[in-house]
């Protein structure tokens, strides 16, 4: 399986039968990576900046709604993580999230959308023990470095993939990765083009891997 960054919430996730795009970002984020083909597009919320599904080429399944799904030897599940507006747990007016479960060739990759919350205890149970988690680390309306690191530890991922910060593309009053890196006590990490992975190379423990948006010089 190949998964390569396509800055912001972005990624391409390839697999032997199946692609797919997660939350696909128009040109005015400031992120340039031509138009990918896929079968398959996984849509978090009604955000502009996560659903350009325009932006995809091919004729492929958009997936925007709760729900298990198999498409072109993919299985998908579709959790819905609505955001909340408060400590209190109060919906947002705006705070649509789903996040993503996508399992091909024995690997379990989480896509978090636009989390901004600690995932509930039944939203936990689908989502634990990822291969790989996409996860949101730069604050503002998603989670920041902190709960981010939560985040890692509660779902018990094994490769964690930070996303939706603040790069030389895109501010959005966004935070850098530097704090989630921080809490997850990474001193030094050099930005990878794509993961490449299968079962066999998963690690045992956390793993932060960094990826470069498409384009951007390493």
């Amino acid at each position: 399986m190949e998964i390569v960054w396509l800055g912001h919430a972005c990624f391409r996730i390839r697999g032997r039968e199946a692609t797919v795009v997660c939350d696909p970002c128009p040109p005015n984020t400031g992120y340039s990576y031509g138009k990918p083909t896929a079968d398959i597009v996984t849509v978090s919320s009604h955000d502009p900046a996560h659903n350009y599904t325009k932006g995809v080429t091919g004729k492929p399944v958009v997936l925007e709604n709760p729900g298990e799904y198999e498409i072109s030897g993919a299985f998908i599940t579709g959790i819905p993580t609505d955001n909340t507006s408060s400590e209190k747990g109060e919906k947002s007016a705006n705070g649509r999230n789903i996040s993503f479960v996508v399992e091909m060739e024995d690997i379990k990759v989480v896509h978090l959308g636009g989390l901004n919350h600690t995932p509930t205890a039944e939203q936990v149970e689908d989502m634990v023990g990822c291969d790989v988690l996409l996860v949101p680390v730069g604050g503002k309306k998603t989670l920041d470095g902190a709960k981010a690191a939560e985040v890692v530890s509660l779902l018990e991922a094994k490769l964690v993939v930070p996303m939706h910060f603040k790069t030389e593309a895109h501010d959005g009053g966004l935070d850098t990765p530097d704090r989630f890196l921080k809490e997850m006590q990474v001193t030094s990490v050099e930005p990878q083009v794509k993961l490449q992975i299968n079962k066999s190379a998963i690690p045992s423990e956390a793993q932060v891997v960094m990826l470069n948006y498409k384009g951007q010089d390493s």
